[in-house]
């Protein structure tokens, strides 16, 4: 079939609102292919970002790197949702393809921890939209009931995205220069080949049917909810820093209180203009669905980012290896996602899947509280992984059906990206306080550990011990214990050093790290477990039969019978 042929087809489409199984496809080939784009980009730069801090010399800063990605792309989310509604999808969608390749690009030649924040944050602007719009669209062209039909397309991206992602940027990472260019650049380059690729995938498959509706762009809703959350989350990140109580940080709070006391007046005003128009919280379903979404993006961007921080610095795991160590987490997610799908489809039920991927989460989490040492066997650690991998697998689309299935056809795409912003809202906190947390103790872990009897005879062990002291790789850490400790700190700026050297050496970092990071996971699962409550709450709606375009065809075909009247 020629182009023209589909756009003919997509025109027909548009008129019934229904699509053959066919055209659905084709539609999925060109969202997955977007989707495909920031999915493996995620993965590759968390399991490479340790090199990435390392080598441009602030382990420590790495948060603000991922921080600002999260945050563009948390803000843009409502955006790309109304602009889609007015536009319409399709060249939103290709908009953000190519903000996302432009940051790529930039990111790529990034010279210092700085430089690499600012043009994550370009990266963040573009990925917002693959994500909403593409989840957007599928609710448009697919009833609840029937997504499950073609949820394996989508679990074939992410699972193969999650599989390649870590060891593409592991290997990338370990490799000293390609082309001229250092090797950990290319995790960002390779995204203009990738990207380009999607662009033509994108033109040529992605034709959807699209009812214009004449609306005011709500900018001011948009500089509003830009007040509200950027320095509440740049508060979270350098709280530790500034002091909770400095002027600045006061100067934060003022701001952000402002900016959503602004944005609630601004939307009440813009009505259903209004990026998210506030007459669907109305819905308890829907209110209590994001409440509870905000909550799983927290609890799920804290263990993804520190478990592989875990895997490199107390396993002293190179970057490929830590991507391979990561497969159990994303096993987990893609068998629980495969099988709530596929029971929501059989007998039309979600919320049972609120109750045990909370469930599941949570133990998950207390699991690696109570296992987690410096000296526990990796396995024992994977075991964790795939519990955290199952909640989450259980919640992350439920979460998503029962937001759209929650509303009418016309406000499926502010259901949307409302759910999503909700989602990445509470991720884009998670990791600034899971980080702050993290290394606002590492340090004196380290030093406690140092004083600890087994550890100093293990030092004085290895001092003794010719062969490891001739070695290279020990030079740096005997270095650091030469200072007494006093240099501990030296492991949030760079770890590298740990990697390779004598075990009885890197002990006191070690036990810091884990130490460090059990607070981490108690407080991740003390939130995951008010989730439980909240899930507890949400009354289920029956699932619809109908997709959003088929609802909107079929009121717009009630409103010409009755204008013809």
């Amino acid at each position: 079939m020629t182009a023209k042929s589909r756009r003919e087809a997509a025109k027909l489409a548009a008129q019934s609102g229904q699509m053959n199984h066919r055209q659905i496809v084709l539609v999925l080939i060109g969202l997955m292919s977007g989707m495909f784009l920031a999915a493996l980009d995620q993965s590759v730069v968390s399991a490479a970002m340790r090199t990435i801090a390392d080598d441009l010399g602030g382990l420590s800063l790495q948060a603000w790197a991922t921080t600002a990605y999260l945050i563009t792309s948390t803000v843009s989310t409502p955006i790309y949702g109304k602009l889609g509604d007015i536009f319409g999808r399709r060249p939103v969608f290709m908009v953000a393809i190519a903000i996302f390749i432009l940051g790529s690009f930039t990111t790529g030649f990034a010279n210092t921890m700085v430089e690499l924040a600012a043009y994550r944050a370009l990266q963040g602007i573009g990925a917002g939209g693959l994500f909403s719009l593409a989840l957007t669209i599928v609710a448009d062209i697919v009833p609840p009931r029937e997504r499950a039909r073609y949820q394996g397309m989508f679990l074939a991206v992410f699972g193969s995205s999650s599989l390649m992602g870590p060891v593409i940027g592991g290997t990338l990472a370990g490799i000293d220069e390609f082309l001229f260019v250092e090797g950990w650049r290319w995790i960002f380059l390779m995204n203009l080949p990738i990207g380009a690729a999607s662009m033509f995938m994108v033109i040529t498959f992605l034709h959807v049917p699209h009812t214009p509706r004449k609306q005011k762009i709500d900018w001011w809703g948009a500089a509003a909810i830009i007040l509200a959350t950027v320095p509440l989350l740049l508060v979270a990140e350098q709280g530790r820093e500034w002091g909770w109580d400095s002027p600045l940080a006061i100067a934060m709070y003022v701001a952000g209180v402002t900016g959503i006391i602004s944005f609630i007046l601004i939307e009440r005003k813009m009505g259903e203009s209004a990026l998210i128009p506030l007459h669907i919280f109305k819905n308890k379903t829907f209110a209590r669905t994001q409440v509870l979404g905000f909550i799983i993006g927290m609890g799920m961007f804290g263990g993804m980012i520190i478990i592989p921080l875990i895997i490199q610095v107390v396993y002293g795991v190179s970057p490929t290896m830590t991507g391979l160590m990561m497969l159990p987490m994303v096993l987990g997610m893609m068998t629980a996602t495969i099988t709530a799908g596929r029971v929501t489809a059989k007998t039309g039920k979600y919320r049972f899947f609120f109750n045990t991927g909370t469930a599941t989460l949570f133990f998950g989490y207390l699991y690696m509280v109570l296992m987690l040492k410096a000296d526990t066997p990796l396995w024992v650690v994977a075991i964790g992984m795939i519990m955290v991998g199952l909640g989450l697998g259980q919640l992350m689309q439920t979460t998503m059906v029962a937001s759209q299935n929650a509303v009418e056809a016309r406000n499926i795409g502010v259901a949307t990206s409302t759910a999503t912003f909700f989602r990445q809202m509470g991720g884009t906190l998670g990791v600034a306080i899971f980080m702050s947390m993290l290394f606002s103790q590492v340090t004196e872990k380290i030093v406690d550990a140092f004083r600890r009897p087994e550890v100093a005879t293990g030092i004085a062990e290895a001092l003794g011990d010719a062969s490891v002291s001739a070695n290279p790789v020990n030079s740096e850490i005997l270095g650091i214990l030469q200072s007494g400790g006093s240099a501990a700190a030296d492991v949030t700026n760079d770890s590298s050093f740990l990697i390779g050297a004598d075990e009885r050496l890197t002990l006191p970092f070690r036990i810091g790290f884990v130490e460090s990071s059990l607070n981490v996971f108690l407080t991740a699962g003390i939130i995951i477990g008010i989730g439980f409550v909240i899930s507890w709450f949400i009354k289920e709606i029956p699932l619809r039969n109908k997709s959003a375009s088929e609802e909107a065809a079929d009121e717009a075909a009630l409103k010409r019978q009755a204008e013809s009247l």
